[in-house]
């Protein structure tokens, strides 16, 4: 989800919510601690020099329950944030501490926002002699051509 299409969701929303794909959900007492942009400059294993670029969120739980971001108070944050910061449209990145810190990419499934899980991978899989991944296919979707085959009664297997 991009900084702009999260703009367009927020005025039709009563509350902001976050969940995580397992259902869990950040306790409604969060705080938006940083919005902010971060350039990752790196080279891949295959010497590949890339330039990523996301718009952070850091979501922060604080003890002071009776909290509750409300939709035009998040609208304006990100307002003032690509004012002072010149934050252009860019996928958006939720930082959210469970166990540790983890990034998460952002989603929405009508009624709240979903922090979708991020994995790793090789960026240059053909560098690292990693073989490209087979179809996979159901035998049983397979058809038979019955001039080239045989039953087993026939004795030619």
């Amino acid at each position: 989800m991009t900084l702009e299409q999260i703009k367009e969701i927020l005025p039709t929303l009563e509350n902001v919510e976050f969940q995580l794909e397992n259902g869990t959900f950040v306790p409604e007492h969060f705080h938006v601690t940083e919005i902010g942009i971060i350039n990752k400059n790196f080279i891949d294993c295959g010497g590949t020099i890339r330039n990523e670029k996301v718009v952070n969120f850091q979501l922060w739980n604080a003890d002071d329950y009776e909290h509750r971001l409300k939709p035009r108070k998040l609208f304006n944050i990100i307002n003032l944030s690509q004012e002072k910061l010149g934050i252009e449209n860019s996928e958006i990145e939720v930082e959210y501490q469970a166990d540790t810190i983890g990034k998460y990419d952002l989603d929405f499934n009508g009624q709240h926002f979903i922090l979708k899980n991020k994995t790793t991978a090789c960026l240059a899989q053909d560098a690292c002699g990693i073989p490209a991944e087979k179809t996979k296919r159901d035998l049983s979707e397979l058809k038979v051509n019955p001039a080239n085959s045989c039953t087993p009664e026939s004795g030619c297997c």
